[in-house]
Protein backbone atom coordinates (compact mmCIF):
# COMPACT_ATOMS: atom_id res chain seq x y z
CA UNK A 1 0.00 0.00 0.00
CA UNK A 2 1.43 3.24 -1.37
CA UNK A 3 0.27 6.33 0.69
CA UNK A 4 -1.23 9.43 -1.12
CA UNK A 5 0.40 12.78 -0.73
CA UNK A 6 -0.20 14.45 2.98
CA UNK A 7 -2.07 16.99 2.38
CA UNK A 8 -4.84 18.67 3.67
CA UNK A 9 -7.84 20.12 2.49
CA UNK A 10 -6.46 24.20 2.78
CA UNK A 11 -3.15 22.59 0.48
CA UNK A 12 -1.00 21.94 3.48
CA UNK A 13 0.64 19.51 5.61
CA UNK A 14 -1.57 16.91 6.72
CA UNK A 15 -1.63 17.59 10.52
CA UNK A 16 -1.58 14.38 13.18
CA UNK A 17 -5.15 13.61 14.29
CA UNK A 18 -4.93 11.98 17.23
CA UNK A 19 -1.93 9.66 18.78
CA UNK A 20 -4.07 8.90 22.21
CA UNK A 21 -5.73 6.89 20.52
CA UNK A 22 -3.71 6.29 17.85
CA UNK A 23 -5.78 6.79 14.71
CA UNK A 24 -5.27 6.48 10.96
CA UNK A 25 -5.72 4.05 8.16
CA UNK A 26 -2.07 3.19 8.49
CA UNK A 27 -2.00 3.79 12.61
CA UNK A 28 -0.03 6.16 12.27
CA UNK A 29 -2.23 9.89 14.51
CA UNK A 30 -2.86 10.91 10.82
CA UNK A 31 -5.99 10.76 8.27
CA UNK A 32 -3.19 9.72 5.77
CA UNK A 33 -4.94 7.45 2.78
CA UNK A 34 -4.38 4.96 -0.37
CA UNK A 35 -5.93 3.56 -2.90
CA UNK A 36 -6.75 0.70 -0.70
CA UNK A 37 -8.80 2.67 1.20
CA UNK A 38 -12.01 2.04 0.08
CA UNK A 39 -13.65 3.69 3.24
CA UNK A 40 -12.14 7.16 2.65
CA UNK A 41 -10.58 7.60 6.50
CA UNK A 42 -9.97 10.73 6.07
CA UNK A 43 -12.06 13.41 8.27
CA UNK A 44 -10.41 14.27 11.46
CA UNK A 45 -13.42 14.92 14.01
CA UNK A 46 -13.36 15.69 17.20
CA UNK A 47 -16.13 13.33 18.46
CA UNK A 48 -19.35 13.90 20.74
CA UNK A 49 -21.71 11.71 22.22
CA UNK A 50 -24.35 12.57 19.78
CA UNK A 51 -21.57 11.55 17.07
CA UNK A 52 -21.09 8.66 18.72
CA UNK A 53 -24.58 7.22 19.74
CA UNK A 54 -25.71 8.40 15.69
CA UNK A 55 -22.68 6.32 14.51
CA UNK A 56 -23.49 2.77 16.46
CA UNK A 57 -27.06 3.34 15.62
CA UNK A 58 -26.41 3.43 11.80
CA UNK A 59 -23.53 0.30 12.32
CA UNK A 60 -20.73 1.77 13.37
CA UNK A 61 -19.73 1.60 17.36
CA UNK A 62 -16.80 3.81 17.91
CA UNK A 63 -17.42 3.77 21.81
CA UNK A 64 -16.99 -0.09 22.48
CA UNK A 65 -13.56 -1.14 23.19
CA UNK A 66 -12.66 -4.00 20.68
CA UNK A 67 -9.01 -4.90 22.36
CA UNK A 68 -8.27 -7.98 19.58
CA UNK A 69 -7.86 -5.22 17.37
CA UNK A 70 -6.10 -2.68 19.52
CA UNK A 71 -9.26 -0.10 19.79
CA UNK A 72 -9.61 1.37 23.21
CA UNK A 73 -13.07 3.05 22.01
CA UNK A 74 -13.71 6.16 22.03
CA UNK A 75 -15.08 9.21 24.56
CA UNK A 76 -16.42 12.76 23.62
CA UNK A 77 -13.37 14.76 23.03
CA UNK A 78 -10.82 12.09 21.59
CA UNK A 79 -10.35 12.86 18.02
CA UNK A 80 -10.51 9.99 15.35
CA UNK A 81 -10.29 9.36 11.24
CA UNK A 82 -13.35 8.45 9.98
CA UNK A 83 -15.07 7.91 6.46
CA UNK A 84 -16.12 10.93 4.53
CA UNK A 85 -18.96 9.45 3.24
CA UNK A 86 -19.55 8.32 6.69
CA UNK A 87 -19.48 11.77 8.17
CA UNK A 88 -21.74 13.27 5.00
CA UNK A 89 -24.29 10.63 6.15
CA UNK A 90 -24.19 11.61 9.50
CA UNK A 91 -24.05 15.14 8.74
CA UNK A 92 -27.18 14.89 6.56
CA UNK A 93 -29.14 13.34 9.64
CA UNK A 94 -27.59 16.39 11.17
CA UNK A 95 -25.35 15.17 13.58
CA UNK A 96 -21.67 16.45 12.19
CA UNK A 97 -18.79 16.11 14.22
CA UNK A 98 -16.60 18.86 14.57
CA UNK A 99 -14.16 18.50 11.67
CA UNK A 100 -10.18 19.77 12.28
CA UNK A 101 -8.98 21.14 8.51
CA UNK A 102 -5.37 21.01 8.96
CA UNK A 103 -5.84 17.28 9.88
CA UNK A 104 -8.17 15.90 7.21
CA UNK A 105 -6.55 15.00 3.90
CA UNK A 106 -7.70 16.52 0.71
CA UNK A 107 -9.15 13.33 -0.57
CA UNK A 108 -11.74 14.38 1.61
CA UNK A 109 -12.98 16.71 -1.18
CA UNK A 110 -13.84 14.08 -3.55
CA UNK A 111 -17.07 13.34 -1.51
CA UNK A 112 -17.16 16.60 0.73
CA UNK A 113 -16.79 20.28 -0.34
CA UNK A 114 -14.55 22.44 0.93
CA UNK A 115 -17.51 24.93 2.22
CA UNK A 116 -19.36 22.01 4.27
CA UNK A 117 -16.11 20.96 5.76
CA UNK A 118 -15.54 24.57 7.17
CA UNK A 119 -19.29 24.93 7.96
CA UNK A 120 -18.61 22.86 10.62
CA UNK A 121 -14.75 22.91 11.76
CA UNK A 122 -13.62 23.54 15.03
CA UNK A 123 -10.66 26.30 16.23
Amino acid sequence: MTPLPSRNVLGGPLRPCSTDPLTGFFRNGRCDTCAEDHGCHTVCVEVTEQFLEASRVIGNDLSTPAPAYGFPGLKPGDRWCVCAGRWLELLEGDVAAPIVLAATHERTLEIVPLEVLQQHATA
